[in-house]
């Protein structure tokens, strides 16, 4: 919800109108305002991308080991919390330890999500 506000708040600053999605070039380039826009709703879209996975892994995770699937995913959200302070400052390289740490997470989640769904397979 977070980023869904500030998207809205840097798309009032920029003057993008719905529905177009991103500012085109031009407008970027005249535009600090755009240029930032551009890399909310870049941050937002991106955390919309990687949600599903994120919610379905730490399920599978949790019914095993709950606690450890919590705090991964705990730490997927405050790494993206980082990567959108980083992301929306205009400068999408500050973007980057956000995105190691949740990447991190992520590949954790996907790691234990598949060993509890083969412990939780029958014996042969």
């Amino acid at each position: 919800m977070w980023q869904t506000f500030l998207v809205g708040r840097y798309r009032k600053r920029s003057g993008i109108s719905y529905p177009q999605m991103y500012a085109e070039k031009a407008e970027v380039e005249g535009s600090e305002a755009a240029l930032r826009f551009n890399c909310m709703q870049r941050a937002h879209q991106n955390t919309l991308e990687s949600i599903p996975l994120v919610f379905i892994s730490t399920v599978v995770a949790g019914l095993k080991y709950p606690v450890l699937a919590a705090a991964m995913c705990g730490a997927y959200s405050f790494a993206r919390i980082i990567y959108t302070i980083g992301y929306k400052s205009g400068q999408p390289k500050r973007r980057t330890l956000g995105a190691l740490g949740s990447n991190f997470a992520v590949v954790g989640l996907i790691s234990v999500a598949t060993y509890s769904a083969y412990q939780l397979l029958p014996a042969c």
